[in-house]
């Protein structure tokens, strides 16, 4: 029998011992239940059962993080124990499958009412899973190569309004944007397919766009469209963008699941620009869900190239170190040097989050996208395009905004606009 395991950690949080609450998660999800059943032998145990491989105590906690649970009746003065909780869950158990991986790992274990809280928090699988899971199939390196960018992080921008444009709008934002020199562009994740106006049509107008422009200044500008829909669609949502001479295609992770993302890689001809739409429902709590550590691990899997971040100084409840963590997650190697995937920074982004922006996360492989950050900009949209590169300018040459705005006319306009320097 394959010996190869799963190691998946937890943070917990429960009114017994860490001792009894670890084995109760490790015998829910594999071979016990609340009861001892027939056929639930030692010899089922020892091949099939989950195992506990440590337990750290952390510190206590007075109240519980989460309502329903159901203390030891015994306990008057209840005590909520915190640790980190280690399992090992033989991998013959589930194979290499993702969906079953998380019925395992991050399944019923959530509504046990031996706990207050309970978070998945890293997850480490074996090298089998990439006998099945394609990885990114473009991935940084890739993806700098189709948009002629090196040395730089790519500056982008998402279409504005959030449900669309006109055809006849959306094709002069899209050559405006195209003619200033934008390296990215994409579909907001609320436009999908929407009956005003259809997938097919959009992708035609932006197309001959961007071919348009390319002519012009001999850059091919990167196009993500959002091709968001049931699994049958997927197909021809991405084969229409690939006859129209389209170069990306986006898909909201949470709303196809990871076997759709896998199901469209392994037909994909252009870079897979994952949205995580839906994440905060599953992470905001920091007594339940999944850290973002174990989702961009299964979203690499899968076979997205790039995956959104956040960026510093967001709109949303994430905070500057956690953006942080998570840009450093998405570009440490899980198997092999070029199975990580770049990171999207997005979210109240401007010119002048990319001072902070390179000095906390050292890199820049990153696609910085702004929204209002650039359609928002005093002198237009082809000035919020010469802001961004401005400021990331300024950031890789060691200067501060102040300073390189004195002789860049568009970065002093953003920063008057969204007054953060």
């Amino acid at each position: 029998m394959n010996e190869e395991r799963v190691l998946a950690t937890y943070l917990i949080e429960t009114p017994y011992s860490l001792e009894y609450a670890a084995a109760v998660m490790a015998g829910e999800q594999s071979t016990g239940t609340f009861v001892a059943v027939p056929g639930e032998t030692a010899f089922i145990k020892e091949t099939y059962g989950a195992k506990v491989v440590r337990i750290t105590e952390l510190e206590p906690a007075l109240t519980p993080s989460l309502p329903g649970v159901k203390p030891p009746k015994e306990e008057a003065n209840l005590v909520f124990r915190r640790g980190e909780v280690v399992l090992s869950f033989p991998y013959h158990n589930f194979g290499p499958s993702i969906p079953n991986l998380l019925a395992t790992v991050a399944g019923n274990l959530y509504e046990l009412r031996e706990f207050s809280g309970l978070r998945l928090i890293d997850l480490e699988v074996p090298v089998q899973f990439t006998e099945k899971y394609l990885g990114p199939q473009f991935g940084i390196e890739g993806t700098r190569r189709l948009t002629a960018v090196n040395g730089r992080p790519l500056i982008g921008t998402i279409v504005k309004p959030s449900i669309g444009l006109a055809l006849d709008d959306l094709r002069g934002l899209v050559r405006e944007l195209a003619l200033a020199g934008i390296d990215f562009i994409k579909d907001d994740e609320l436009n999908g397919n929407p009956p005003y106006v259809p997938l097919k049509d959009r992708v035609k107008a932006v197309m001959e766009e961007i071919e348009r422009a390319a002519d012009k200044t001999g850059k091919k500008v990167m196009y993500a469209f959002n091709i968001t829909g049931d699994i049958d669609e997927l197909r021809e949502n991405h084969d229409a963008v690939v006859k129209a001479g389209g170069n990306c295609v986006m898909v909201g992770i949470n709303s196809i699941g990871f076997a759709g993302v896998s199901y469209l890689r392994q037909f994909a001809e252009v870079p897979i620009h994952g949205h995580r739409n839906q994440w905060g429902a599953m992470t905001r709590c920091p007594a339940l869900g999944m850290e973002f550590r174990v989702y961009q691990k299964l979203s690499r899997l899968a076979g997205v190239d790039h995956l959104h971040t956040n960026g510093l100084n967001n709109k949303f409840f994430e905070s500057n170190e956690s953006v942080t963590r998570s840009v450093q997650d998405c570009l440490t190697p899980m198997f092999r040097g070029n199975d990580t995937v770049m990171p999207v920074l997005s979210s109240g982004q401007w010119a002048g989050t990319a001072i902070e922006s390179y000095r906390s996360m050292k890199t820049v492989d990153v696609l910085h996208l702004a929204g209002g950050g650039i359609m928002a900009h005093p002198g237009g949209v082809a000035a919020g395009v010469t802001s961004m590169k401005q400021g990331w300018e300024a950031a890789l040459g060691g200067q501060s905004l102040a300073e390189y705005a004195m002789t860049h006319a568009e970065l002093a306009q953003a920063i008057e606009k969204f007054g953060r320097p």
